[in-house]
């Protein structure tokens, strides 16, 4: 889960130096049945800085918690230092292994290009940009999978509401890439990255009526389109191979070609662009950051 880009597209420059938000809680969603709703959930916190130093908490949750929001849980991870710097902290526990901090960016996608009418050049605006990582390595068991079947994966965002009552807002959320950038009407982008998967039929016409306006489909086809990428999960059977869209995805995956020959039903099938090569070989995979960062 990458969360916190150090730069920003539309408006352009700097974003942030806080790798992440003490007042947030970060989760991994898994859908184990089918039901489009979480039955599993990892939940990341961190703690504010002190004397330079941040720390994460991970909690798992099961059942109807899952499904909910709440800041509860078993914890699984506690004290993990997030890293700043070049060198990668790796805290283990029991079948866990957990990071967090600056990484680089292992998104590739010509940004320009998509601001410029969709006339796309090859030039990849993430590749000397960074991004904070949550990564979990953890047993198939503990994703729920029984050894058959499909889970469903998400991340989203939630942050703590202000006012009486209290509780939390969801504030992000995504699964497959460009849905809510791009397909989402400017009008419903609030409603629809504070909601689930579960209702994201709501939103078929609307991807739909994109679809069709940009991609020229028809409506039925506009409409038959929009089905396959709602609701917005990623499906994910751990005996193959992950190769994105169908299962998963690999840092390697073109997510944004994949996507923009949906979109455009063919007019369009690359941005000339392609992964980045600065992976590491072993857990956390993510190559160090370009930029200098402190707690």
């Amino acid at each position: 889960m990458d969360v916190h880009p150090s730069a920003g597209v539309n408006p352009p420059g700097s974003t942030t130096t806080e790798a992440f938000a003490p007042e947030a809680i970060y989760e991994i969603k898994i859908d184990t049945n089918g039901d489009t709703k979480a039955d599993i959930a990892y939940r990341a916190q961190f703690s504010p800085s002190v004397n330079g130093t941040v720390t994460a908490t991970v909690r798992r949750v099961e059942g109807e918690e899952a499904s909910g929001t709440g800041d509860g849980g078993k914890v699984i991870i506690e004290g993990a230092p997030v890293s700043y710097g070049r060198d990668v902290q790796v805290t283990e526990a029991g079948a866990y292994r957990f990071f967090a901090g600056w990484r680089s960016d292992p998104f590739f996608f010509d940004a320009g290009g998509a601001l410029n009418n969709f006339q796309f050049t090859g030039d990849d605006f993430f590749a000397d940009k960074d991004v904070c990582s949550i990564v979990l390595e953890l047993p198939n068991s503990e994703l729920g999978f029984t050894g058959s079947g499909r889970l469903g994966l998400w991340h989203r965002t939630l942050i703590a509401a202000d006012g009486a009552g209290g509780g939390w807002l969801q504030v992000d959320r995504g699964a497959k890439a460009q849905l809510s950038t791009i397909l989402c009407p400017n009008e419903q982008k609030a409603e629809y990255i504070s909601s689930e998967p579960v209702n994201d039929t709501r939103f078929l016409d609307s991807f739909a009526h994109v679809l069709e306006h940009v991609g020229g489909y028809s409506p039925e086809e506009a409409k038959r389109v929009a089905g396959t990428l709602l609701p917005d999960m990623l499906p994910y059977d751990p005996t193959r191979p992950a190769a994105y869209p169908d299962n998963g995805r690999a840092l390697t995956d073109d997510a944004a070609d994949i996507f923009f020959t949906i979109f455009t039903n063919g007019k369009i099938t690359g941005d000339m662009v392609g992964a980045h090569t600065d992976f590491l070989p072993d857990f956390p995979y993510l190559g160090p950051p370009h930029g200098t960062y402190s707690a």
